[in-house]
């Protein structure tokens, strides 16, 4: 009887032994749990941050701004504009304006007779 007696006595001692150690464990977890949960919550604070900033470094006044005074760049207008063919040729984007002769800025002269519509369609 005494043995079955010390038998019973070790099983006990050591579930109890088992149980605190997995006690141990379970508080060991939660331990890292929290601290996961606390860095993901300080994670998402700073990309909310961070997202904020980002929108806030990317308004187009604060993008041209930049553009004008680090890079230098100037805004678009047909008098600046040049287009490139394929072979390398430039292509201005406005034509150049003739200078007007000095007879046409005299006062017309009186109008021609009418000319028939297929005579004129015929003369364009």
């Amino acid at each position: 009887m005494a043995r079955v007696n010390l038998l019973l006595l070790m099983a006990v001692i050591a579930t109890a032994l088992y149980l605190v150690h997995t006690q141990y464990l379970s508080r060991q977890l939660y331990t890292e749990l929290d601290r996961v949960q606390q860095d993901a919550r300080r994670l998402e604070t700073e990309r909310d941050r961070l997202q904020v900033e980002k929108r806030a470094q990317a308004t187009p006044l604060r993008v041209e701004r930049l553009a004008k005074e680090q890079l230098q760049m100037r805004t678009t207008s047909p008098a600046i504009t040049q287009y490139v063919r394929p072979d390398g040729s430039v292509i201005p984007a406005v034509a150049p304006v003739a200078p007007m002769p000095a007879a046409t800025t005299a006062k017309p002269a009186a109008k021609p007779a009418a000319k028939p519509a297929t005579a004129a369609r015929a003369t364009r």
